[in-house]
Order: C-alpha cells, then structure tokens, then sequence
C-alpha cells in the first residue's frame, strides 16, 4: 500500500469513527482533521467535502460486506452446505449492520441520499449477484442443483432479502407473528430446498 493509499484509509478510518460517535451532522472536516493528525489541506486532496468522505466510508463498508460473502463462496465446502454458509452470513452481515447503525445515528443522514444508497446498493447486489452465479455453476456441475430451479435463483434471491432487509431496518417481523430466527431458518431451508436436486434433499 502507498503512503497516499494509507494516507486515505487513515482518514476513513477516523472519519468512520467519529461519524459513529458523534453523528455524521455534527462531525466536521477540522474534526477529521484534528483527530487523524493530518491537516485541512491534506483532507481537501484527496475529498471534496465530508459528504464525500462518508460516501467513500460506505463503500468500503459495502465492499468489507461482500468480501465476507466472497470468503464462504471460495472456500472447499460441497454445494449444499456452501450455500447454507452463504445463506446464514447474509443474514449475519444484515443483523450486524443494524444493530451497528441503531448506535451510530447514522441513519439519519442515509435517509438524505436515497439516490447515491440505491447506487452503492446496486453495486453491492451486483457483485452478490456474481458470487452466487458461481455458487450454481458449481452446485450444477457437480450434479447437487437442481439447472433449471437454480438458474432462477438469483432474481428470486434478490426479492427475498429486499424483504428482509427491509424488515429488520423497520422491525417489521414481529407483525407477521414471525421471530428474526423463524424467518431465517425458514429462508434458508426454501431456497436451498428450492434448488437442490432430490437425491441430495437438504434438510
């Protein structure tokens, strides 16, 4: 890493930090500047404004996010328990970043961009989108899913955890007389069942 490329993370670092603990409104530049040892000046090299460091702080949050994904997708597990490991941390990463933002009140100034979120959110989709892709190309070729139900797994995927995100973020479940854990269990079970061949029944 270059000192420009650690010049960089330190800033998002500290900035992270202080959005965390302070709330992203009441965090100024001369805040970052002051708490990451480093000057205005050097700030304004390399980001415009704080909206701008904060967008760079969520990306590379989403980024962290799917690299958590990429890790379960690459290991040496069989199709079936690889999808189910896939499957329960996408639902950790969900839970945790909640939880994270209940404490942060970072929130509150997310809800003020909705078009650059949805922008990162595609992003991010995007790139899960490919991880799974090659989850069922695997699954496939080692004859465990199913090729028809698991080439429409990822649009079907994509519409389940709109859902749920949306209903953690809004605490949602408990109206429908289902618990975080009933919903996940649930989840997991369908799609795996969903795309697994029979001779290979998951359960």
């Amino acid at each position: 890493m270059t000192m420009a490329s650690k010049t960089r993370e330190r800033l998002l670092d500290v900035a992270r930090q202080l959005f965390a603990s302070n709330g992203v409104e009441k965090t100024t530049m001369n805040d970052i500047a002051t708490a990451s040892d480093k000057g205005r000046r050097t700030i304004y090299t390399y980001f415009k404004n704080k909206k701008e460091i904060y967008d760079a702080v969520i990306e590379r949050e989403s980024e962290a996010i799917v690299m958590k994904l990429k890790a379960v997708v690459m290991s040496d597990l069989e199709p079936a328990e690889k999808f189910e490991r896939f499957l329960e941390a996408r639902f950790d990463i969900v839970e945790e970043t909640i939880k994270a933002s209940a404490t942060s009140q970072i929130i509150s100034y997310l809800t003020l961009d909705y078009k650059r979120l949805e922008r990162i959110r595609t992003l991010a989709v995007a790139k899960e989108q490919l991880l799974i892709s090659r989850m069922i190309d695997e699954g496939i070729g080692k004859g465990v899913f199913d090729p028809v139900q698991a080439r429409l797994l990822p649009e079907v995927y994509q519409m389940i955890f709109q859902g749920v995100d949306y209903c953690h973020l809004s605490g949602n479940f408990s109206q429908f007389n289902f618990t975080v854990s009933d919903i996940r269990e649930s989840t997991i079970k369908f799609l795996i069942n969903t795309i697994i061949k029979k001779n290979h029944q998951y359960s």
